[in-house]
């Protein structure tokens, strides 16, 4: 472990360990990276969208960020950007191996899911990890990725995976990221009742009319090429290639140890931060990186080591 890793920033140090290990082990919203130096121009893709409950097909282009997309399908449909919850590629279920991150394959077909039903929940905390995995559409919207079965909450069959977790103990927490709202469920006094209010994505049977099945783009089909749109919360949408086979393990690895220090998963993060590590040559290097790309987040020392190390196991062909 070096010693040097983020010795600028003491205090944030003291803070990550506030944050490390959270909630059992989830924009995903995109994350600032620095634009490539080739940039291909992006702004005039066109792509099928469709909202998940129920619509004709619409199509969206000129977007550089989850946050620009979703005001996109609000113009196409008429809705608030706020009552988009998420989106997810190719199929309208509740998918969380299919939401939208900060990629988006060009023959990609896009569901957005809206808010539906709201209810409230009392959960007697009898064990300090809840069984939940949190995400976020990096616009204000924390929702449920994941419930370990057998957990705490999988006990609770009116909570479900893609819920929108929209007040905690009467706090509203729709403005958080994800890994705020995981922290607030962590520290959550155990043997006490605490009060969720949720919001589910609307169903198709909440509409009078049924799905449509219009639209030039079935439902199932997925991108065959190796081009991506990449949205990026600063700077132009990027025509990229897909990451390699290596950086994909390494992203995959770098998503589990998110879970596992900070009880989110985030695809989208972990590619980015595969992404900072790519040309560094030790931890120490890689640490500034992350700091002056996702300060914001206070990773742990502990935590940026071993990210360190997956990068290098995948780079050596050990996953």
């Amino acid at each position: 472990m070096p010693l040097g890793l983020r010795s600028k920033k003491k205090d944030k140090k003291d803070k990550s360990k506030e944050t490390s290990k959270l909630v059992e082990g989830e924009t995903p919203g995109p994350v600032p990276v620095p634009a490539p130096a080739s940039v291909t121009s992006a702004s005039r893709l066109q792509f099928h969208t469709q909202l998940a409950h129920g619509s004709p097909t619409g199509r969206v282009e000129g977007f550089g960020s989850a946050g620009e997309l979703y005001a996109k399908i609000g113009e196409a449909f008429g809705i608030d950007p706020a009552e988009i919850m998420f989106c997810t590629l190719n199929t309208h279920k509740v998918d969380m191996d299919k939401l939208l991150g900060a990629q988006i394959g060009l023959e990609d077909f896009i569901f957005a899911h809206v808010k539906g039903q709201q209810k409230e929940v009392e959960v007697l905390k009898t064990d300090d990890m809840l069984g939940l995995t949190i995400t976020d559409n990096g616009i204000g919207c924390a929702f449920i990725k994941r419930i370990k079965e057998g957990s705490l909450m999988d006990q609770n069959k009116t909570i479900c995976v893609g819920d929108h977790i929209k007040t905690i103990n009467g706090r509203n927490v729709s403005d958080c990221r994800h890994y705020e709202v995981a922290k607030m469920l962590k520290d959550l006094e155990k043997g006490r009742v605490f009060k969720l209010e949720l919001i589910e994505p609307m169903k198709a049977f909440e509409k009078l009319q049924p799905r449509s099945k219009g639209g030039t783009l079935p439902e199932a089909k997925i991108s065959k090429g190796r081009e991506t749109l990449r949205l990026r919360t600063k700077g132009p949408a990027t025509v990229e290639e897909m990451p390699t086979e290596v950086e994909e393990k390494a992203i995959k690895k770098v998503d589990d140890l998110l879970e596992t220090y900070m009880g989110i998963r985030d695809i989208e993060l972990a590619a980015t931060m595969v992404e900072a590590g790519r040309d560094k040559k030790n931890p120490d290097e890689f640490a500034v990186a992350l700091d002056e790309t996702l300060g914001d987040f206070a990773f742990p020392d502990e935590f940026v080591f071993d990210v360190w190390g997956a990068i290098g196991d995948a780079k050596q062909g050990r996953l």
